[in-house]
């Protein structure tokens, strides 16, 4: 399915809600052509930032293994500061040279993934997550209710190349 609008509308924001099921523990955002091969950035230090980083495509760590609520908001520059509101937030460069941005649970079926439309090239991501807590307690029953389920916010918007960058940590 694609979703958002067309990039030469660049000063629109989009916002969508998804459900996710974050099999293995995390869901993927990639460009949308990538093969989405994340198997070498899943270091030790990957796993204790939740975020797993290569060129193309990032893995974003989760704390239940069930579904997890997205939101994917594509912005025309970079968001305000707002981790306060969040238990973990963490950011990375992105290279989208489709100009077509994929999210999607690890093991889902690439072609039925959500697509959003993005500056061909390089952005950033910004993922906040919230409701860490509780959706660990429920655990497997987590994805059940909206009031126990783990929360994942990713922000998108065109930027140079840089590292990634833990900016609260849960």
């Amino acid at each position: 399915m694609g979703v958002g609008a067309a990039w030469h509308c660049a000063a629109m924001t989009t916002t969508t809600e998804l459900t996710l099921f974050a099999d293995y523990f995390q869901i993927h955002v990639t460009d949308a052509d990538s093969d989405g091969d994340l198997s070498d950035a899943w270091t030790d230090r990957a796993f204790a930032d939740h975020l797993a980083v290569a060129r193309d495509a990032l893995g974003i760590g989760t704390a239940v293994n069930v579904h997890v609520s997205v939101t994917v908001v594509v912005l025309p520059q970079e968001p305000s500061d707002d981790c306060a509101e969040f238990d973990h937030v963490v950011e990375a460069g992105l290279e989208v040279p489709s100009g077509r941005l994929m999210v999607l649970g690890c093991t889902d079926y690439a072609p039925d993934a959500a697509t959003f439309e993005v500056p061909p090239g390089w952005n950033r991501v910004r993922v906040s997550r919230s409701n860490l807590t509780r959706a660990a307690q429920a655990d497997i029953e987590s994805g059940k209710s909206h009031e126990t389920m783990e929360k994942v916010r990713i922000q998108v918007w065109p930027a140079p190349r840089s590292p990634a960058k833990i900016i609260k940590r849960w």
